[in-house]
């Protein structure tokens, strides 16, 4: 059967000359159906299947728990919102089509727009197609508001992946998380559209106006979903508007600390909710637990360091407790442990922090550069009255310095080495 399929694209295989492009597209296609059957020279090597594509993956399946909690859960605040089906697991069939309808246009079009530019990179450049984007497409949707405009998302894929690192050389070469750039395009470009209270309810601004709830843009879609939920005798969608409750705002936990510290928090959301994810927030950040899984599988599967996830949770406890000691503001009064609860800190160090390309590759330089996004993250998160969150910027910031920790940690060992050989040569 294997033979057979090898053949199968043998025969289906473009000229590489004729049409490059359609070269790449079939290249793409066939490593990924297939492993690598090539294996390095020398007796002390061995084979493994586990190529880039297949490393990508990896980190792509352990993102999936968080895309179900976060399609879900923009159903869920939308509705919220509106004072509807606040019981979680209420209206639920609605929620999760909302949530679908909102998410499934940020995929595609992350999607299409990364992958059609390295396609293009690839064919231009006459190398096979380049994996990397399989992670960055993956993390985009999950790091942004589920009401972003659609050519704003575009444009800023765009600019991370010609900017960030077709620039710079390709997959591999990057000095700065692509997802990240893409993200940080957006909030100096265009920064109304991913900060303040209402961005990260889907359907509010709309709601807020009277237009109504189901959002124009998505009525038809909306309406073959009513047929087929009216033959089930579920409840529907409906074409009517529906106004947001009196003095409903979604504020988030992080905006809530920094007006009036823990307590101001607790009045608004319990620690349940903010564990479990029930809050607003971007698409993938919220739910904890189903964070804590995708680690926890990167680990046991050998692709995410473990030293960079740790030393991440050490530096931001570390610097929770200074500035807990310190105590100058509300903010910085809220206790330490809470501060995981709140907003992407460990979305940030799973599943960016430990971007193998843009990290320390050394094992001590992981310690260092991991504890600093935690320090960093915290000091940006709690002192700065314009972005209540540091992790984006805390993680950009290291990893600019990457390279030189890890040039340091290499000459300090070099220097051990040389002075060990030097007292074993006088003795």
């Amino acid at each position: 059967m294997k033979k057979a399929l090898l053949n199968f694209f043998d025969r289906i295989e473009p000229d590489k000359k004729k049409a490059p492009f359609l070269h790449t597209l079939y290249d793409g296609f066939f490593t990924f159906a297939f492993s690598p059957n090539t294996v390095t020279k020398g007796g002390v090597h061995i084979r493994d299947g586990m190529d880039l594509k297949r490393t990508m993956v990896h980190v792509v399946l352990a993102m999936q728990l968080c895309y179900l909690f976060g399609t879900y859960n923009i159903g869920h605040q939308h509705y919220t919102a509106l004072g509807m089906y606040t019981g979680f697991f209420e209206g639920f069939h609605l929620k999760l089509v909302y949530g679908l309808v909102k998410l499934l246009p940020i995929f595609v079009v992350a999607h299409v727009v990364g992958l059609g530019i390295e396609f293009y990179y690839a064919a231009k450049k006459g190398h096979p197609i380049e994996e990397g984007f399989l992670v960055s497409g993956a993390l985009i949707p999950l790091i942004m508001p589920p009401d972003i405009p659609l050519w704003i998302l575009a444009v800023s894929v765009a600019f991370a992946v010609i900017i960030g690192k077709e620039a710079f050389g390709g997959t591999g070469m990057n000095i700065l998380n692509i997802a990240l750039l893409s993200r940080v395009f957006i909030f100096f470009a265009y920064p109304t559209d991913i900060s303040g209270d209402e961005v990260w309810i889907a359907g509010i601004e709309k709601a807020q106006e009277g237009i109504g709830y189901i959002g124009q843009e998505y009525g038809a879609v909306f309406g073959i979903f009513d047929s087929l939920f009216a033959s089930l005798g579920l409840d529907q969608f409906g074409a009517g508007g529906q106004p947001v409750v009196d003095g409903y705002t979604g504020a988030t936990p992080l905006s809530l600390a920094f007006q009036g510290g823990w307590e101001n928090v607790t009045r608004v959301y319990s620690e349940s909710q903010m564990l479990w994810g029930t809050i607003p927030g971007s698409i993938g950040e919220s739910s904890k637990p189903f964070i804590i899984f995708g680690a926890v599988f990167l680990i046991i599967a050998g692709i995410a360091s473990w030293r960079i996830i740790f030393s991440c949770v050490l530096g931001g406890a570390a610097m929770s407790i200074l500035l807990n000691a310190w105590g100058a503001t509300p903010f910085m009064e809220v206790p330490w442990f809470y501060q995981f609860y709140m907003g992407s800190f460990l979305f940030a160090i799973v599943f960016m922090a430990t971007d193998p390309v843009t990290a320390s590759s050394t094992n001590i330089g992981k310690w260092i550069y991991g504890f600093m996004i935690g320090a960093v993250g915290i000091i940006i998160r709690v002192m700065n009255p314009a972005y209540p969150e540091g992790w984006m910027l805390a993680i950009l910031f290291m990893n600019v310095f990457a390279p030189l920790i890890d040039h340091y940690v290499v000459e300090a060992n070099m220097k051990r080495r040389a002075k060990r050989a030097a007292v074993r040569a006088a003795a």
